[in-house]
């Protein structure tokens, strides 16, 4: 059999664009040479550098919390309905949403009630609340995508075939990257001084969440400075909208020997001896980099409200989740102050130089998600497209 395929594709934040591209290319691979694949929907720069006909720019879909969507949600329905008309028209053999739960799972559900076959990739995180949605996904996706083992096993009662393809970081960066190694590489990438103590600082890539993490996350760095001697802090931006909202916030703190610089998060926490992390996947990163770090996430009052009464789980931090323990310090909301902040990152620095056993548990965890991601998830999305050899 041979031919081509139409299939459609939604990402809607740089995380998933991540995930989106590392599909693209293993389906591509996959099928080659019997099918060629058009991809259409919504991305970002490294799912439209792989092809993806992209219906309008991912930043449209940028949204926090609870109260954000809601405000935007009168143009949410609108790129909601023009996607999904814009895949029935070109007729798609199939639709993946990446993630971006609540606006994959309306558009996924009105794409199966029109006979399409629908994948979601990322398991909402039912393990930490709202375990119910697992009925809700069987309702609107035929195959979920899960990134940890511990993951299916919530979808066993549920039609749904759920599948644990591992997480593409575990993938990409090696079993050896820990301790110095690529921190002197990156470091003169970055130009930055040997001998420095250097603290990377990922406050999100969304400018509610800069305006949320970056200022205690910046007073943090403030008092790190007056006790750890010779310390450089590196900022990384993903996106040059951003650029300016982070330079306004460090005009305060003219003291601060501070880089920003684009895109380069692995790079930045190759360098770093340590990190400020806001919660989400940029600490999994650090865990694989073998980066001590310190975790911590701010939304809106009315959010957290909401959220601290939904959570189910004891933790936050993706390491804690997946090693059920508190192995890397979380400190939320208001518990996240400045002072706390300073002394935990201060703390967990000291005891990755002293500890010789501090990384052990992320090896253990780098080493189970090390599952060729990339490939097992295409293998599974053919299997359901019902082509090729897998």
């Amino acid at each position: 059999m041979t031919g081509r395929l139409t299939v459609g594709v939604l990402a809607g934040e740089s995380s998933g664009d991540n995930l989106g591209a590392g599909l693209m290319i293993a389906m591509r691979a996959e099928l080659a040479p019997d099918f060629e694949i058009d991809f259409v929907g919504v991305g970002g720069e490294r799912m439209i550098e792989q092809g993806l006909d992209s219906l309008f720019p991912i930043e449209a879909l940028s949204v926090n919390g609870f109260r954000d969507p809601l405000l935007k949600l009168p143009s949410l329905i609108r790129l909601l309905k023009s996607v999904g008309d814009e895949m029935l028209a070109r007729s798609v053999d199939l639709f993946i949403g990446v993630d971006f739960n609540v606006f994959n799972f309306l558009l996924e559900g009105r794409l199966k009630q029109h006979g399409l076959r629908t994948v979601h990739y990322v398991s909402p995180s039912v393990y930490a609340w709202r375990r119910g949605r697992t009925k809700r996904v069987a309702k609107v996706a035929d195959v979920i995508l899960c990134l940890f083992p511990f993951e299916p096993p919530f979808y066993a009662a549920t039609p749904v075939e759920a599948v644990f393809v591992g997480h593409p970081l575990a993938d990409e960066i090696s079993l050896d990257s820990g301790g110095a190694v690529g921190r002197s590489d990156a470091r003169a990438l970055l130009g930055v001084q040997t001998g420095k103590t250097v603290v990377a600082i990922l406050p999100g890539s969304r400018s509610g969440e800069l305006k949320l993490m970056l200022p205690p996350f910046l007073e943090a760095a403030r008092l790190i400075a007056e006790q750890e001697s010779n310390v450089e802090f590196l900022i990384p931006y993903p996106r040059e909208t951003l650029k300016p909202m982070l330079e306004v916030a460090l005009a305060d703190y003219p003291q601060l020997s501070v880089k920003l610089l684009p895109g380069a998060a692995r790079t930045v926490l190759q360098a770093s001896d340590a990190a400020l992390v806001k919660s989400g996947t940029s600490t999994l990163e650090a865990m694989f980099l073998r980066r001590p770090m310190v975790v911590s996430y701010r939304m809106g009052t009315f959010s957290y409200q909401i959220a601290k009464r939904l959570m189910r789980s004891p933790y936050v931090a993706l390491p804690n989740i997946l090693l059920n323990e508190m192995q890397v310090p979380e400190l939320l909301q208001y518990e996240g102050t400045p002072v706390k902040l300073a002394h935990a990152l201060l703390t967990e620095l000291r005891r990755a130089r002293e500890e010789p056993d501090y990384f052990r548990a992320f090896e253990r965890i780098h080493g189970h998600l090390r599952c060729r991601a990339d490939v097992t998830a295409a293998r599974a999305v053919i299997r359901l497209l019902g082509v090729g050899s897998s």
